[in-house]
């Protein structure tokens, strides 16, 4: 039997790639192997960028735990940027990031 918080985060990865896909014709799709210590985010087809994905009632939480492991997701991945997808209560998204990486997502943007 599938654990009910997995199949929430699944179904908000899904959510948000749809919403990224419609939004900029990038193939954004989830990846599989959630939890692997090589862990390169959750999601893929994002050009340059490792995205994390978090969907929990108290915001607070999602953005500290996706902050947390962002930076080594982005390492582990070899890509420039990095960004964090929050699921709010309601179905809003917020993305989030530390000052330092979006300096260099502005900073490429600008170049």
């Amino acid at each position: 039997m599938t654990n009910p918080q997995k199949a929430k985060g699944d179904t908000a990865e899904r959510e948000i790639a749809a919403r990224l896909n419609a939004l900029t014709g990038w193939p954004v799709r989830r990846k599989l192997g959630a939890g692997r210590l090589d862990d390169a985010g959750d999601l893929d087809g994002i050009p340059d960028c490792t995205a994390q994905v978090k969907n929990f009632a108290d915001i607070g939480r999602g953005v500290r735990e996706a902050i947390a492991g962002l930076e080594t997701q982005r390492s582990n991945a070899g890509t420039t940027h990095a960004v964090a997808f929050i699921r709010r209560p309601g179905g809003r998204w917020i993305a989030v990031q530390t000052v330092e990486q979006w300096a260099t997502t502005h900073r490429e943007a600008t170049a």
